[in-house]
């Protein structure tokens, strides 16, 4: 794969006469076009930026065989990009970089992600007025998808709810099992993977990441710009995305007990929740909307080409 990719960039780089060639995540792209530059030579110099998300870095860039890979790809690119401060500082201290490394968030299309008309699908999962909870992932173990599921357990315990898990993955049938153990299967819906994801979150109240790990956050994001409050844990950079009591509230990993209880805080109290709802979809817009982000890296790009 690496080796076809490289070709392809080579051809990419001659045919459209690139200045800049930007690549996302260290394994395997960022290699990729260090090769790829490397062949086309001095005739045809190309300035390399490289971004990093997170599994390259905190996953697959911690493997003994990688790390020397990822290490070089880092210090060799001509610029640098995190998605969180978070990630900035682990990148720093587990790879040993000097390097400067700039933080530019992930950015949010609003004409995608947005409130909407979903009574359709509210009345589809919801027919009798049920509080709606959602989360969105990959149900990888770091996700802790079960955790939704636990954090349902409390809120129903005062609310009338029910939640929808968007999405599939190595995760489900433990989560299907555990549903079926804790007697919550009327009330937990998994519609498996979507491409109208705005839509189901626009119909939800509030939106669940009980992650172990979070570069970023940006299903919480998505969330937050289809206007949901987050309920979510303090991991990785998701402080720098939630802001607590503001935008929804953060715990520490695992401590369902406390989610739940701040979900039925949001549910019961429907002016909270508004303004938290309000809140989130003016933070998504006018922090990380396509209008603010883009220009940093425009920003970027300027400035390699000038140096």
């Amino acid at each position: 794969y690496t080796l076809a990719l490289t070709g392809k960039m080579v051809d990419v780089m001659k045919f459209e006469k690139l200045d800049i060639l930007h690549v996302h995540y260290a394994i395997p792209h960022a290699v990729s076009g260090l090769l790829a530059r490397q062949i086309a030579g001095s005739s045809h110099p190309v300035k390399l930026v490289t971004t990093l998300h997170g599994t390259d870095i905190t996953l697959i860039g911690l493997e003994p065989e990688y790390l020397p890979l990822v290490k070089y790809s880092i210090e060799q690119s001509d610029a640098v990009t995190c998605v969180s401060r978070f990630l900035r500082e682990k990148t720093q201290s587990h790879f040993r970089i000097d390097k400067d490394i700039e933080v530019i968030p992930n950015f949010i299309d609003t004409e995608i992600y947005h409130p909407g008309d979903s009574s359709a699908i509210r009345k589809r999962f919801a027919p009798n007025g049920e509080k709606l909870l959602v989360h969105v992932s990959n149900f990888r173990e770091v996700k802790r998808v079960d955790d939704t599921i636990y954090i349902l357990q409390e809120v129903v315990k005062k609310v009338d709810a029910k939640l929808l898990l968007v999405g599939d993955g190595p995760e489900r049938v433990r989560c299907e099992r555990l549903c079926r153990d804790l007697g919550l299967c009327d009330r937990t819906i998994f519609v498996g993977k979507q491409s109208a994801i705005s839509e189901l979150m626009a119909a939800c109240d509030v939106f669940l990441l009980p992650s172990q790990s979070e570069s970023f956050g940006l299903a919480a994001l998505e969330a937050m710009a289809c206007g949901l409050p987050v309920v979510a844990t303090s991991s990785g950079g998701i402080p720098e995305l939630v802001i607590q009591g503001e935008t929804g509230y953060i715990a520490e990993m695992g401590d369902t007990k406390r989610m739940g209880k701040y979900v039925v805080e949001i549910l019961t109290n429907e002016r909270r929740r508004q303004s938290m709802a309000d809140a989130s979809l003016r933070r998504a817009s006018d922090v990380f909307g396509v209008d603010n982000i883009v220009p940093m890296y425009e920003k970027l790009y300027q400035s390699l080409l000038e140096a």
